[in-house]
């Protein structure tokens, strides 16, 4: 089986879905499907610097890499349109079984599921959250319009659309969509335990020994929900506390972030990393008292359960897909997206230490025994259901299952 996934990005700037689908492509290799990705050089506001118009090996994962068209214009960039990623796939698309879209309302992916449809070559398509509702009420109604237009026949025509939770696959009902569908969420890639990382992170920091840490890290987007998090963070400043905000975005929505920050009265116990990732951001994960991401729109959430994984407990809002668990394995708050509510839940756990660290323990947290470590039955349940290995083989059972019914 030969499968083709379409991105319009897979720089790390574009957050956790460029980063999931470099991660279940190099899973499918591994299981021996042959799985290629076909991309654009995008990386924000510059390009990546790697060879166009060839397959390369990025990141240990096939990838063809095309030309993205760059005009100052920040929308037009953002659109990602690429003549050669055309001409490419209009050549080459019939060398694929099926193709596994990510993203809508882009070019690429648009581009992809339009010669797809010409060719009859069958394709899924995995929407990235965008037909949820709080997605589609920005820009309404440029987004209104091309679905009507465009994107709604590209989604009908689908073999099936890929939902990476259940709430995802509520929201998207809505739209009486025709195609079938299916839930797969993201894997996850269990990181090395750091030794004393709570010791270490708070030395990397100069901090007491003791100092509570509470950890943002996620892209920096308006929808992630700093603009409550950061005032629930100025109503408890009279509490002890650090926080660290780990993540990068557009210049703009960044100097905002920090006025933010400025006008709560916390920068000077706030820590702007910007993007982080291998082991400075294990040891985050792993150092932390507390994880917050209070968006108001999730249809995964990665941060979530790699958080969860570490034995680090969370603060979420129902916007995110994975609260439900959160809410039923009783792993941390769930709280509405009220500056009040997110604030008394961070104070109580900043009230209640042991508490806190018994709920990290009680999901993912190790153990030192002897020279192992002792999972415990949550981190049991992510090493069973999100490791990208298990949802690599879930993904290639739903690709023979289409195909079959195609083949029908």
């Amino acid at each position: 089986m030969k499968v083709l996934h379409i991105i319009p990005s897979v720089a790390t700037i574009r957050g956790g879905p460029s980063q999931a689908v470099l991660e279940m492509v190099k899973a499918l290799n591994n299981l021996n499907i042959e799985a290629e990705i076909a991309t654009t050089n995008d990386n924000g506001t510059e390009l990546l610097n790697v060879p166009l118009g060839k397959c390369t090996d990025y990141q240990q994962v096939p990838v063809w890499f095309f030309s993205r068209f760059s005009p100052p214009i920040h929308p037009l960039r953002e659109f990602a349109f690429s003549r050669e990623l055309t001409i490419w796939l209009w050549q080459n698309i019939r060398n694929y079984d099926l193709l596994h879209i990510h993203a809508i309302f882009s070019y690429s992916s648009t581009i992809a599921m339009a010669i797809a449809r010409i060719q009859k070559i069958p394709y899924i398509i995995r929407p990235l959250g965008q037909l949820c509702t709080w997605s589609l009420k920005q820009s309404a109604m440029k987004k209104q319009l091309y679905l009507r237009i465009i994107e709604k026949s590209n989604l009908n025509h689908s073999q099936s659309i890929h939902f990476t939770s259940e709430a995802e696959q509520q929201e998207a009902s809505l739209l009486n969509l025709t195609s079938s569908s299916f839930v797969l969420p993201h894997g996850l890639s269990i990181p090395a335990i750091i030794p004393n990382a709570y010791q270490r992170l708070r030395q990397q920091f100069n901090l007491p020994v003791d100092e509570p840490i509470i950890l943002f890290l996620s892209r920096l987007h308006p929808k992630k929900g700093l603009d409550y998090l950061i005032p629930a963070l100025g109503k408890i400043s009279h509490h002890r506390f650090t926080f660290i905000l780990a993540g990068s975005g557009e210049p703009d929505y960044e100097n905002e972030i920090k006025s933010l920050l400025v006008s709560e009265g916390i920068e000077n116990r706030t820590h702007f990393t910007g993007f982080v990732q291998g082991e400075t951001k294990d040891l985050l994960m792993q150092g932390a008292d507390l994880f917050a991401l209070t968006s108001y729109s999730e249809n995964f959430g990665i941060s979530v359960i790699e958080s969860l994984a570490a034995g680090t407990p969370v603060i979420i809002t129902p916007g995110v897909a994975l609260s439900d668990i959160v809410a039923q394995q009783q792993i941390g708050y769930v709280e509405q997206l009220d500056v009040d509510e997110i604030a008394t839940a961070i104070q109580h756990f900043l009230d209640q230490p042991q508490e806190l660290k018994n709920m990290g323990d009680s999901y993912g947290a190790l153990v030192p025994s002897g020279t192992l470590c002792e999972r415990y039955r949550a981190r049991q349940f992510i090493l069973e259901n999100y490791t990208w290995d298990s949802i690599a083989l879930r993904m290639i059972s739903v690709y023979k299952d289409l195909l079959l019914k195609i083949s029908i």
